[in-house]
């Protein structure tokens, strides 16, 4: 693994000061810039794109350490050779080997970055009204920093995805894993053989999980798959032991068999009876039968995870498919801008990101919840019936002829996705 990175030539020195001055300007401006280096990554590479809400997170969080590394190199003046690799940048690629996502994908990213990176120094020198002789001096300086800088951590995340890869490879690349896998790619034709090989049942009803952890402190294996036994015995009973496989370190999929009469699932009992060690969530899908039913229980629990994964998102530690507004936002989350733009249609104004728009969907969204009673919605939310009465006749004062399905809708919508579909204010 490269120890550090190399150190170009020394800058004359007003062009080091230059350079510095070039750093601090960038760093008034980060947030902008890592949002589009990350959204152009997640666009551009097949690889990367993907919805679901942790990998995407990793993505920016990574981007953003890079990017909050290379600033700081140049405005302050510390030499490449000093710093140190980013955190986030290192347990991305830890994450990518564990998906067992190509690592081309993950260079490239690198590369893109630093395109994107030079591109931008062209225009921020240009705006500093320098010499001709320093402009050259300054730009030919701070790409061979970036250059240098990428080179060694595109090398340094490298050899980490490689170790973290054989790791993963020899714990959990077993013919298990690759057999659900290929359930899951193809049900039909893999059928006989899964059943062969695993000695699980298809022809039952099934029950699809995601295990994952949201904690930051360490989540032993053991302790993930403690989660699916849990499960078992809290849904039974059981029409045998469950299957598991890992995804990556903080991230399970597993299938309860619950036989030809599977029992009634409800997730509100569940969270009273199935207690989740600390930093544990557990995402659920809907009993479904046969081979197809396996990967649509699993597609499920993939959705719930995903809409609880995502930010703000209000969600408990247990998630279940068929929770309301789960299956809904679930097929709304996957394209945000639509999502985004019909909601302030459907909405106008109560899409606002405020303070008063927030208080105003809430109490329409539980008039709609309560069957439009103004006096369970009163007593709902602690509030005077005389004070339900005027903000519902407030918020759908300006929805005349607009359908109320679609309304009620919307508002859903923005209970869980939060500000990524509300409308903000321009700065």
């Amino acid at each position: 693994m490269p120890s550090s990175a190399r150190q170009p030539p020394p800058a004359p020195p007003e062009a080091a000061a230059d350079v510095r001055r070039l750093g601090l300007r960038l760093q008034a401006q980060k947030g902008p810039v890592v949002d589009a280096m990350a959204e152009t990554m997640a666009r551009e590479i097949a690889d990367l794109l993907t919805t679901d809400p942790v990998l995407r997170d990793m993505l920016w969080a990574s981007v953003e350490s890079n990017v909050t590394t290379i600033f700081y190199g140049l405005a302050s003046g510390v030499p490449i050779s000093r710093l140190q690799p980013p955190s986030a940048a290192v347990e991305y690629a830890r994450r990518l080997a564990q998906r067992g996502i190509p690592p081309n994908s993950l260079i490239r990213a690198y590369h893109m970055g630093q395109n994107d990176m030079v591109n931008l120094f062209y225009g921020t020198v240009e705006e500093m009204g320098l010499s001709h002789d320093l402009t050259i001096a300054v730009l030919r300086h701070a790409t061979a920093l970036v250059y240098s800088y990428i080179d060694w951590i595109s090398q340094y995340v490298f050899d980490v995805y490689e170790r973290e890869r054989s790791l993963w490879l020899g714990t959990a690349g077993d013919i298990r894993s690759a057999l659900i896998h290929g359930m899951l790619r193809d049900p039909r034709s893999t059928a006989h053989t899964f059943e062969t090989q695993t000695g699980y049942r298809l022809d039952q009803f099934h029950l699809g999980a995601v295990v994952w952890t949201n904690s930051e402190r360490e989540i032993t294996p053991a302790t993930l798959d403690s989660v699916t036994s849990d499960l078992t015995r809290a849904v039974g009973p059981a029409a045998g032991p469950p299957i598991v496989t890992a995804v990556d370190q903080q991230t399970r999929w597993a299938w309860v068999p619950l036989g030809a009469r599977p029992p009634r699932l409800d997730t509100e009992s569940l969270r009273t009876s199935l207690t989740l060690p600390a930093g544990l969530r557990l995402g659920l899908g809907l009993p479904a039968a046969d081979a197809i039913g396996f990967r649509r229980s699993h597609e499920q629990a993939i959705a719930a995870y995903e809409v609880a994964t995502m930010s703000h998102s209000p969600t408990s530690s247990i998630v279940g498919f068929g929770d309301r507004g789960i299956a809904l936002t679930s097929l709304v989350a996957g394209n945000l801008d639509s999502t985004r733009a019909w909601v302030g249609e459907a909405l106008g104004a109560l899409a606002d990101d405020t303070e008063n728009a927030a208080v105003l969907r809430k109490t329409l969204r539980t008039f709609f919840a309560t069957g439009e009673s103004h006096l369970r919605t009163a007593n709902q939310l602690h509030l005077h019936r005389n004070t339900i009465k005027y903000r519902v006749d407030k918020a759908l004062g300006a929805h005349q002829g607009h359908d109320r399905l679609d309304i009620a809708i919307a508002l859903q919508i923005c209970e869980f996705l939060g500000p990524a579909v509300l409308r903000h204010e321009l700065p």
